[in-house]
C-alpha cells in the first residue's frame, strides 16, 4: 500500500529520497511532488512499469529502442521520445482508445503527462488538440499542467488568431488551471519552448485573452498574466507600460496591482 506516500513532502536533495518512495515512483504508483523526484526517476523503469499496467508490451523493442536512447537527450526530452514510443505500439491495436484512456487517467503524473503529449502526434487540427487536451489542462498535478499546453504550443504558433479565440472561453472559465492554460499557452517568448513570433511582434494581439484576467482571483493565473506581460516587455516596453497603465486605471483591485507590478519587473530593474 501507498497511500501514507501520498501526502509526503518532496525530499530538498535527490540523495535524501528515502528508498521506499523512489520504488513507488519508478512502478508508477505515486505521483512526483518536486523536480529532485522527477529528476531521480528511474525512467526505463517506470515506462515498462507503465507499459505493463496499461496494457502495452514492457519488452516490445519499439520500447526497447527508445529507452537504449534516452542517455543522449536532455530530461524533457526523453518524455517526449518515451510518449512516442507509447503512441506508436498502440497504433496497430483495436482497443487504442481503452490504453490511451488508462494512460490518462494512471497514478504516476509522469504516465499522464506522456498521453497528454499524444494530442502534439495526434494529427488533430488546433480546435481538436485543444479539446483533447483540456482534461490534461485541469489536472491536479502541476507537470502534467505544464506538458499539456507545451504539447499544443506548435500548433499555436501556426495560427495565432485561431488560438485565441478559442480560447476566449477558457479564460472565463470556472477552473483556475484552464484560464492558467490559456495565457501560458500564448506567452509571446515560453518557457522551455520557441517563441510565438506573431505574439513576440504583436502582443496586442493577445488582449482578448488577457483582459479578463487582468483582476483575477487566483495567484496562479495572477503570475503567468504577469509572465505573459514581461514576456512582451522584452520587444514592446511602450505597450506593456501602457496597458499597465490602463489596467491601473480601469481597475483598482489589489490583484490588478499585483499583475502590473510584477509584468514591469524586468523594465524597472
Amino acid at each position: 500500500m501507498v497511500q501514507h506516500l501520498l501526502a509526503r513532502r518532496g525530499a530538498a536533495r535527490i540523495a535524501l529520497i528515502p528508498p521506499p518512495v523512489l520504488e513507488a515512483l519508478n512502478d508508477g504508483l505515486v505521483p512526483t511532488v518536486n523536480l529532485n523526484e522527477f529528476l531521480a526517476l528511474d525512467l526505463a523503469r517506470l515506462a515498462r512499469s507503465v507499459a505493463r499496467a496499461i496494457g502495452l508490451d514492457p519488452g516490445a523493442e519499439r520500447l526497447d529502442d527508445t529507452l537504449a536512447m534516452l542517455p543522449a537527450f536532455k530530461p524533457v526530452k526523453r518524455h517526449l521520445h518515451v510518449a512516442r514510443a507509447f503512441y506508436d505500439l498502440t497504433l496497430p491495436r483495436s482497443d487504442r482508445d481503452a490504453v490511451a484512456h488508462r494512460l490518462a487517467t494512471h497514478a504516476s503524473d509522469i504516465a499522464r503527462s506522456w498521453a497528454a503529449q499524444w494530442v502534439a502526434f495526434s494529427g488533430l487540427g488546433l480546435d481538436g488538440q485543444l479539446q483533447a487536451v483540456r482534461r490534461f489542462a485541469a489536472d491536479p498535478h502541476f507537470g502534467v499542467r505544464e506538458m499539456a499546453w507545451s504539447a499544443v504550443r506548435p500548433a499555436v504558433a501556426t495560427d495565432v488568431d485561431a488560438a485565441i479565440a478559442l480560447l476566449a472561453g477558457w479564460v472565463r472559465d470556472d477552473d483556475a488551471n484552464l484560464r492558467r492554460f490559456a495565457s501560458e499557452l500564448t506567452r509571446p517568448h515560453g518557457v522551455w519552448c520557441a517563441p510565438l513570433q506573431a505574439l513576440k511582434a504583436e502582443p496586442w494581439r493577445g488582449l482578448p485573452l488577457l483582459e479578463p484576467l487582468k483582476s483575477d482571483p487566483s495567484l496562479y493565473v495572477r503570475n503567468s498574466v504577469a509572465n505573459w506581460l514581461n514576456d512582451a516587455s522584452r520587444t514592446h516596453p511602450e505597450w506593456v507600460v501602457e496597458t499597465c497603465a490602463r489596467w491601473t486605471r480601469g481597475s483598482k483591485t489589489p490583484e490588478t496591482a499585483y499583475i502590473t507590478r510584477r509584468a514591469q519587473r524586468t523594465l524597472n530593474k
